[in-house]
């Protein structure tokens, strides 16, 4: 029999639930162009089945574009927080930067890996900084979570799993989105697009133009633009180009509220004269060959350069404890980092028998270099952001992975697949105002997973694995001091068993999952010595739950949470503290209604109390002391509504209420204290010509 899928907002990662036997559709998240553009994809399709996704052996969450339209988000955070397990910690509305933890992994720190169309977008995965380019919400017609052993076939840094980025492809004619909203906040999107007659070849743009005072005057300007263009060939070959550029000028720093100017109520830009400035140039080649009806071959070619300026002034700090308030010097910096990275990466497919039993195989090679250009330029208010470099470093690596996975159908209800992952890889650092003194490492990770899927009946799966998994330590951590400092990479032992089905009008899923890293490197916490030594052995123990129910008469609820009761330092100085931006339960519900023309939710997003430190500091600082602030965040509960309506086949209006309670919260600390954002207005349009 038939199913359709749960249509909530919340409701995600009941996608996951198509069993064979239930034959759950997968939304068709792409246009007209998909079918020709070839692309590696992170949810692997094997042959044509509709239950693609119940072939994972871990946790999966596909969001499409109906129910990204229905969150109505400023950025990916917005969607990725109602998914269970994901935690983020925002620094702005629009999520500039990327602070994503999942499963008991700090927020403050990146552990999982995030790809657009299958293409790393960290701009540096080995060197770092994985924050500085996030991809707009505007772009994306499908986002992929992936934790547990299905993760395996990507890394590095998928301890905690992978999120995967889909971007549309614009279809035939043009989709013209208008938004405004709070804060003079005004946006446009430009979709246009057209197909041969005989549909073997397409080429399409999208483009956004957007921009905002920003919640407490932490203003923007974002230019977003993507082309693609893809043909298929005669010979069972298909190629695909994507072209994109970003620009976005936002004015952003590391610096939050103090202590009594939180208490007090403070709305204003903390740092009003500091910026983050970030451009971002990039292509993808993709190429498909389907070499039989049991081969296929993908190859994947990447480039990108992201440059990312960021000048911010200097203060006084005695000034500023008289003050209860940053008090500015002329004194500016400009910590100014571009990036580039190439690569390649090969996949070979095959469906095929072993020993007597159906069996699908993939193998892949993937080669990559990575290249940062660092430099530090002194400057005063007076002189226009010019000024003398003193610090100039140029940081690289070369990695190469293989990997080769094989899922095996033992029987009808019984599949298990066994992997093995390699990643080896070089880093150096030269700094050139130090008479080009240089310094490298190398390590070698040898990753192996097995996960099995079993269906219990027609409506049960049960589901799990054991993968091992690695982030590398930065080239600015595992070379300080122009010194090897022998890290080796985090290493994480992980498990998973799960329990996913239907009856009736009720989806449900239950997850349990232990990570048990051997090392830990915590960075970019309270004690920056800390990233200079191997952090020891931390645990990670907790489980995700899910359900949704069909109401009838168009109303429906979701709900999913996470409890997370351990994650802790097991050894070091920090030894039984909790791990910082790890809250143990996260919660989300949502009631919605949908007819023909009208849909809406109210949303509940819930997240517990975190610590802001490794050290488990409890007081929030109450002067302007450096370095990275700690203290224990309080747990705060959101609510949103939403609503769209359809005026007719070519036009939707649609609008939201952000933070309905108008609820003042402390969305995370690094210098001072960051503010989630106040209750806002969004209203929009939507017209396709």
């Amino acid at each position: 029999m038939q199913t359709k899928l749960t249509r909530l907002t919340l409701s995600v990662s009941t996608a996951l639930l198509s069993f064979s036997s239930l034959a759950q559709e997968t939304p068709d998240v792409g246009e007209a162009g998909d079918k020709i553009m070839p692309a590696i994809e992170v949810i692997r399709v094997i042959g044509d089945s509709t239950s693609a996704l119940l072939k994972q052996t871990g946790s999966v969450v596909i969001i499409n574009q109906d129910q990204i339209d229905k969150i109505q988000p400023l950025s990916t955070q917005d969607v990725l927080r109602s998914i269970p397990g994901v935690n983020i910690k925002s620094e702005e509305e629009t999520a500039i930067v990327s602070n994503i933890g999942i499963r008991g992994l700090s927020a403050s720190e990146s552990k999982s890996l995030l790809l657009e169309d299958g293409v790393p977008v960290a701009p540096g995965l080995f060197i770092g900084n994985d924050r500085y380019f996030n991809p707009r919400i505007q772009r994306v017609s499908q986002i992929e979570v992936l934790k547990g052993s299905a993760s395996l076939r990507y890394g590095p840094s998928t301890i905690g799993g992978v999120v995967n980025y889909k971007t549309k492809t614009p279809d035939d004619g043009v989709i013209l989105t208008g938004r405004v909203g709070s804060f003079n906040m005004q946006e446009i999107t430009v979709e246009a697009g057209g197909k041969t007659e005989d549909e073997d070849a397409f080429a399409g743009v999208l483009a956004t133009r957007a921009s905002s005072d920003g919640f407490m005057d932490k203003g923007y300007d974002m230019t977003d633009v993507m082309a693609k263009a893809g043909v298929i060939f005669d010979n069972g070959q298909k190629l695909g180009i994507k072209l994109s550029h970003h620009e976005n000028d936002a004015n952003i720093s590391y610096r939050g509220l103090l202590l009594a100017e939180y208490e007090a109520g403070g709305d204003y830009n903390p740092a009003p004269d500091d910026y983050y400035l970030t451009e971002r140039t990039a292509f993808d080649i993709n190429h498909e060959w389907s070499l039989s009806n049991d081969a296929t071959l993908n190859t994947l070619v990447y480039w990108s350069d992201v440059s990312r300026d960021y000048w911010r002034y200097s203060v006084d700090t005695e000034a500023s404890n008289e003050a209860n308030s940053w008090v500015y010097t002329d004194s500016l910096t400009g910590n100014n980092r571009s990036f580039e990275r190439v690569g390649i990466e090969t996949r070979l497919t095959l469906e095929h028998s072993l020993m007597g039993v159906e069996a699908n195989s993939e193998f892949g090679l993937r080669f990559m270099q990575e290249e940062s250009n660092d430099t530090r330029i002194r400057a005063l208010r007076s002189s226009d952001r010019t000024g003398a470099n003193d610090r100039h470093r140029i940081d690289s690596a070369q990695s190469y992975a293989g990997y080769a996975q094989s899922r095996i159908q033992l029987s009808n209800a019984f599949a298990f697949t066994p992997g093995l992952r390699v990643e080896s890889y070089e880093q150096k650092r030269i700094i050139l105002t130090n008479d080009n003194a240089e310094a490298t490492t190398s390590n070698t990770e040898i990753l192996p997973g097995v996960g099995a899927t079993y269906d219990l009946n027609d409506s049960a799966q049960i589901y799990g694995g054991v993968y091992r998994a690695f982030s590398p330590a930065s080239n600015g951590v595992a070379l300080d001091g122009l010194s090897d400092q022998n890290l080796d990479g985090e290493r994480s032992t992980n498990y998973e068993l799960g329990l996913r089905g239907k009856q009736g009008d009720i989806t449900y899923e239950a997850a349990a999952f232990i990570m048990d890293f051997s090392n830990q490197v915590v960075t970019g916490n309270s004690d920056p010595n800390l990233s200079q030594s191997n952090g020891g052995e931390t645990e990670h123990l907790g489980m995700e739950l899910l359900l949704a129910y069909d109401m009838g008469s168009g109303f429906y609820i979701d709900t999913n949470a996470t409890f997370i009761p351990t994650s802790e330092f097991k050894t070091g100085e920090n030894s039984g503290n909790r791990l910082p931006y790890a809250p143990k339960v996260i919660a989300n519900v949502a009631l919605s209604y949908e007819s023909d023309k009208l849909s809406g939710a109210l949303t509940v997003h819930h997240r517990g109390e975190q610590y802001g430190d490794a050290s488990n500091t409890v007081d929030i600082p109450d002067d302007a002391a450096g370095g990275i602030w700690g203290g224990l965040l309080p747990a705060y509960t959101l609510l949103d509504v939403n609503a769209r309506y359809t005026v007719n086949k070519n036009m939707k209006v649609f609008g939201a209420i952000k933070n309905l309670t108008d609820k003042r919260y402390i969305n995370g600390m690094r210098q001072g204290i960051y503010v989630g954002p106040e209750r806002s207005f969004e209203i929009g349009v939507n017209y396709r010509f």
